[in-house]
C-alpha cells in the first residue's frame, strides 16, 4: 500500500520559486493530491479487492458477481426509510412489484475510481496552463537572487540588473498579469463546475449531499435516513434472468453486498465539503483580484505590505508610474526575495524613476 502512494510524491515538492498564491496552490496542489490519493485507494480496493458479493439461489456466486458489477444493481425507492430490523432488512432492500414501484439504478461504482483521477486532471489543468504562458519569468528574474552563497556585490548587480529590466519594459507586462488573472477564473470555473458535474453523476444526488449527512448525524436515530445509504447503498438487489428448463424466461431476485461503498460514501462526504470550501475562498479571491485591478490605493497597500522597510514616498513614486502588470510582477519577485533585498529594489527603482522625471 506504501508503493501506491508513493507516485504522489512529486505532487508534494516544494516550488523554489513561487509564481502563484496559496489559493492557487490549494487547487492544484491539495486538491489534486487528494483526489489521486482517493483514485488510489478505490482502484486498489475494486481491482485488487472484491468489490461485490451477490448471492442467489442457483446461479454460481463468481458469475453473479460478474453480472451485477457489469449491470449495475438496485434498490427500491420506498424501502429507503425505515427502521433497521422492524421497518426493514437493510435501506433500499425489499419486495417490489416490477413496473408500479420506484426503484433507483446504480451504475456509478465501476466508474468511480476513473472520475476522481478525471477530475485530478482538471484541477491541473490551470497550473499547467499558468506554467506555459508565465514561461518561467519569475525564475529567470530573482535567480541570481536565490543564490544562497551569493555575495553583496552581485545582488548589488542582479538588483541593478532587475531595475534595469524594469525600465526598459515598463508598460509591457499587462498580458502576464491578465493571464494570471484568467488562470485564477479558471480555478473557480472549475470547481463550480466539478460540483455540477458530481450532481449529475449521481443523479441529483449531490446537490445536497454533504448537508444531508450533517443532519443525520444531529437526528434522533428513529426518524433519520442515512443520505448516505440512498446515494452509496452497501446492500442492494440484482435481478438475474435465465432460460427455465422449459425454455420460459426466469426472474432471479439476488442480494448484493458493495463493501467498497463504505469507501465511496466518506470520499464524497470529505469532497462535499472541500469543494464547497475552495469554491468560497476562489470567489472571495476573485473579489480581491478584481478590487486590485480597479484601485490603485490598494496596490499601494499591498506593496507596503510586501515591502514594510521602505518609506511611503519610494512606494508612491513606484504605484504611480507602474501599470498592473508591473505592479503584479514587481510583487511577484518581492515573494522570493528577502525583505532588505527588496527594500533595496524597491528604493533603487524610486530612485531612478524620481532621477528620470527630474532629468524631463
Amino acid at each position: 500500500m506504501i508503493d501506491i502512494f508513493s507516485s504522489v510524491k512529486g505532487l508534494v515538492k516544494l516550488d523554489t520559486v513561487c509564481i502563484d498564491n496559496n489559493i492557487f496552490r490549494l487547487h492544484y496542489k491539495v486538491t489534486v493530491i487528494v483526489l489521486v490519493i482517493f483514485s488510489l485507494i478505490v482502484t486498489t480496493r475494486q481491482y485488487v479487492g472484491d468489490p461485490i458479493d451477490c448471492l442467489v439461489n442457483g446461479v454460481p456466486t463468481h458469475i453473479m458477481d460478474s453480472f451485477c458489477w457489469i449491470h449495475s444493481t438496485f434498490t427500491v425507492d420506498k424501502k429507503v426509510r425505515g427502521r433497521i430490523g422492524k421497518d426493514i432488512v437493510q435501506p433500499g432492500v425489499g419486495p417490489y412489484r416490477e413496473g408500479e414501484d420506484a426503484v433507483s439504478y446504480h451504475k456509478y461504482y465501476q466508474w468511480v475510481c476513473f472520475v476522481l483521477f478525471f477530475q485530478a486532471v482538471c484541477f491541473y489543468i490551470p497550473r499547467y496552463l499558468w506554467k506555459i504562458l508565465e514561461g518561467g519569468r519569475i525564475r529567470v528574474l530573482v535567480n541570481e537572487l536565490k543564490v544562497v552563497m551569493a555575495d553583496r556585490e552581485q545582488k548589488s548587480n542582479s538588483i541593478r540588473q532587475l531595475v534595469d529590466y524594469f525600465v526598459v519594459n515598463l508598460h509591457t507586462h499587462n498580458l502576464y498579469a491578465m493571464w494570471f488573472f484568467i488562470c485564477e477564473l479558471l480555478n473557480f470555473v472549475n470547481v463550480v463546475s466539478q460540483m455540477l458535474f458530481l450532481n449529475y453523476f449521481f443523479e441529483g444526488e449531490f446537490r445536497t449531499y454533504g448537508l444531508d449527512v450533517f443532519r443525520f448525524t444531529i437526528m434522533d436515530p428513529r426518524e433519520r435516513g442515512d443520505p448516505m445509504s440512498r446515494i452509496f447503498p452497501k446492500v442492494t438487489k440484482c435481478t438475474f434472468e435465465k432460460y427455465g428448463t422449459s425454455g420460459s424466461i426466469q426472474k432471479l431476485d439476488g442480494l448484493c453486498l458493495l463493501p467498497l461503498n463504505v469507501v465511496n460514501e466518506k470520499i464524497y462526504v470529505f469532497l462535499w465539503f472541500w469543494f464547497l470550501f475552495i469554491a468560497m475562498l476562489s470567489s472571495f479571491n476573485l473579489v480581491y483580484r478584481t478590487a486590485v485591478l480597479i484601485s490603485s490605493k490598494l496596490r499601494l497597500l499591498l506593496l507596503k505590505k510586501k515591502s514594510r522597510l521602505s518609506p511611503w514616498n519610494e512606494l508612491i513614486t513606484i504605484n504611480e508610474k507602474f501599470e498592473i502588470g508591473d505592479w503584479f510582477v514587481l510583487h511577484q519577485i518581492g515573494k522570493n526575495c528577502e525583505s532588505t533585498i527588496f527594500k533595496e529594489l524597491v528604493s533603487d527603482l524610486a530612485h531612478n524613476f524620481n532621477d528620470f522625471i527630474t532629468d524631463v
